[in-house]
């Protein structure tokens, strides 16, 4: 009976193992995916929702176009961070400005490469309160692209920004805030130029 029985026995066995082989592969490839495209989703999620205190991109044409709401003031405040591994001194060249929703707005920033060597940095903006990150747009900012300064370089850093008429009408104030890291590329080139010569 057990003789009969077993090749019936493997072959389910077989089958059984196949199956979860397939099933474990189909989840590792989704898992895969999901991660993937983690990065995008997130960013289009705080796009809508202003979580995570990301803010809007705006052409000059579309800025230009923004009716501007000479009824009320809003507060834009400022607050400049570096990351403790970046050798740079980074401010605002003012603390605050006031507002017209709908009017574009100039304000600079200003970097200092402290060490001897050039240095590529990037800065993270985020705004508060998180939810109204997405009524403060900006046409141009320095957290477009990467920064390179020269050893003791010394660069001012403009920002160009419109708040949206469409700001709720009980926020009277925006906080703009940046940190600036290193950029991976300088790290890594730091780090083979720091290794000895074989």
């Amino acid at each position: 009976m057990d003789d009969q029985g077993g090749p019936n026995q493997g072959s389910s066995q077989q089958r059984k193992t196949r199956k979860l082989v397939t099933g474990l592969c189909v989840l590792t490839l989704a898992m895969f995916g999901f991660g993937y495209a983690l990065v995008p989703l997130y960013d289009v999620f705080c796009e809508i929702t202003g979580l995570g205190g990301k803010t809007g991109r705006l052409s000059e044409a579309g800025a230009e176009q923004t009716e501007t709401d000479k009824s009320r003031l809003v507060t834009v405040e400022f607050i400049t961070n570096v990351n403790s591994a970046l050798a740079w001194k980074f401010r605002s060249k003012v603390t605050k400005v006031q507002v017209h929703p709908g009017e574009e707005t100039l304000v600079f920033f200003e970097a200092i490469n402290t060490e001897a060597v050039a240095i590529t940095g990037h800065a993270v903006p985020s705004v508060a309160p998180n939810a109204m990150a997405r009524y403060l747009n900006k046409t141009e900012c320095f957290c477009f692209t990467q920064q390179v300064l020269a050893a003791g370089e010394v660069k001012e850093m403009p920002v160009r920004f419109v708040v949206d008429p469409n700001l709720p009408d009980h926020v009277r104030t925006l906080t703009l805030a940046y940190t600036f890291f290193e950029a991976m590329e300088t790290a890594e080139s730091t780090t083979k130029d720091s290794k000895p010569k074989s």
